[in-house]
């Protein structure tokens, strides 16, 4: 098995392709090791020194280290756990199901919502997953579109860049209605 690994915008985050699937669909987000119980691969690699975090997508994991934590010192490691996993022949998730993404919204601004959605799946989510991350949709209300950054995006030094100048601009643009993005923290 050989797995590829990436660079994020995020220099603490990696990203690891291991060539086959990860996930069947959705993400899943442990931003520490406190859920990584339904999880035998978050586990695995949660059980390397230095690891603050880890997210999965359909075909990728990434892997975001503490500060005082050094890449050449803990990726052969993540690199082990990774492939110790595919090779047990165990899910990467037992039991719940992934993140299918969004929140729902109802109620007078449910069309909207709708376009806030098709937009992020279509233009937003496809870039963001490049960089090894995902952003979910959870609100709109007055004009502001609030969403959730998680795996590389997450506190990536140029987050706030990609949400203000990427994603606000875009939806704007798109959606008079939109007049501003907000993060929210899980």
């Amino acid at each position: 098995m050989f797995i590829q690994t990436e660079s994020t915008p995020n220099p603490a985050t990696l990203k690891f392709l291991p060539g086959q699937a990860v996930l069947e669909a959705g993400t899943a987000d442990f931003p520490n090791s406190d859920g990584a119980a339904q999880s035998p691969l978050a586990s695995r690699i949660f059980a390397v020194d230095g690891v603050r975090a880890v997210f999965f997508g359909t075909d990728f994991v990434t892997v975001t280290k503490h500060d005082d934590a050094e890449w050449d010192h803990i990726k052969p490691a993540i690199l082990g756990a990774i492939m110790e996993h595919f090779q047990s022949g165990q899910p990467a998730l037992i039991g719940e199901a992934a993140d299918a993404g969004h929140a729902d919204h109802d109620g007078p601004d449910a069309e909207i919502v709708s376009q806030i959605k098709q937009l992020l799946d279509t233009r937003v989510r496809p870039a963001v997953a490049q960089d090894g991350g995902d952003i979910t949709f959870h609100g709109f209300e007055r004009g502001v579109v609030y969403l959730h950054m998680q795996g590389a995006c997450a506190g990536c030094p140029s987050s706030t860049l990609t949400l203000k100048m990427g994603i606000e601009n875009l939806l704007r643009h798109y959606i008079p209605e939109v007049t501003e993005v907000r993060p929210v923290a899980e």
